[in-house]
């Protein structure tokens, strides 16, 4: 899958899991623009999972490791290339 592939189906993905935070820009900060917490972002982490047949390690759950859902979505491309491998 492509980068903007990636991005675009998690924003969607988002948009379902999380109904209330709209539309949502990759690059924005998920704290203090979505105030995304620690239970919010594992909610995510188990739709991307899902989504992209993928599995996130324990310490990939951690909130402090996404800065924006751009990170993420870097994250889960890394994942779905080495799956394809």
């Amino acid at each position: 899958m492509e980068k903007e592939e990636i991005r675009l189906a998690l924003a969607s993905l988002i948009e379902e899991e999380m109904p209330e935070l709209g539309a949502v820009e990759m690059d924005k900060d998920i704290i203090s623009e979505y105030g995304i917490n620690s239970v919010s972002i594992i909610r995510i982490i188990v739709a991307a999972e899902g989504k992209f047949g993928i599995s996130f390690s324990d310490y990939e759950l951690a909130l402090d490791g996404y800065k924006n859902f751009g990170d993420m979505a870097e994250v889960i491309k890394a994942k779905v290339d080495k799956k394809e491998d």
